[in-house]
């Protein structure tokens, strides 16, 4: 975790995953963050990665996640056979966008929400693959969209962008317009207060399931940061 405040969070989870009864013994494959190697600077956080399928992996590098973090995360996915491509897509290092999914999150089989302020083809963005010698290549794209083709291997993508004019979609992705959690292809779960963004979803045949919620979008919180899926059909 990249700020102070949140370290020990992972510090408890490597606790409960070694020493509890439940997981003590247990053969699980730590793709980051094993407690035996030095990370030195790299960060890493769970809101900046987006599991896309057909092998591949978005992850922003934004304010809390840093280029060496993704390495060693896109390293071990390609040692362990998990992934054929990692997406790594440049953030501004400010709170607004602290997160990849608190400006984009994936809604259907080809179709993702997106801030266009901050999500848009003149952002920096890049592939990373496996080298064959236990190193990467990484290879620039003209941009986002481009890139998301080739991760996904479709020939177009769909965007729906925030809601409203340019004051409203501002006010909607902070209050986490762009962060809904996606049930299945084409059905998400979003904060009722982002009514010209859940609109633009239901007009392009997604179905809202919309919720209340105040206080964890205080922390820049949405409905994707309160989930952590166990298991999922792959696409």
């Amino acid at each position: 975790m990249a700020k102070i405040a949140r370290q020990r969070e992972t510090y408890n989870l490597r606790a409960i995953y070694r020493w509890h009864p439940a997981f003590a013994g247990g053969d699980f494959i730590k793709y980051y963050g094993d407690e035996d190697r030095h990370y030195d600077h790299a960060t890493l956080e769970g809101g900046d990665v987006l599991v896309a399928g057909r092998g591949s992996v978005l992850i922003g590098l934004s304010e809390r996640t840093t280029a060496q973090g993704i390495e060693f995360l896109a390293l071990s996915l390609f040692r362990h056979h998990q992934a054929k491509r990692v997406v790594v897509m440049e953030l501004p290092k400010q709170r607004s966008c602290m997160h990849l999914d608190t400006v984009m999150t994936h809604l259907d089989m080809d179709t993702f929400s997106v801030y266009p302020q901050i999500i848009n083809t003149g952002m920096p963005c890049w592939i990373l693959t496996p080298d064959g010698k236990g190193g990467l290549i990484r290879t620039a794209e003209a941009n986002y969209l481009i890139a998301l083709e080739k991760a996904l291997e479709i020939d177009q993508v769909r965007v729906i962008t925030t809601g409203g004019d340019r004051f409203e979609a501002e006010r909607e992705q902070w209050n986490d317009a762009n962060n809904v959690l996606t049930l299945r292809p084409g059905v998400v779960v979003s904060y009722e207060r982002n009514l010209r963004t859940n609109e633009k979803y239901d007009q392009a045949g997604i179905t809202v399931l919309p919720i209340a919620g105040d206080e964890l979008g205080r922390g820049r919180g949405g409905a994707r940061c309160m989930s952590c899926p166990l298991e999922r059909d792959g696409i």
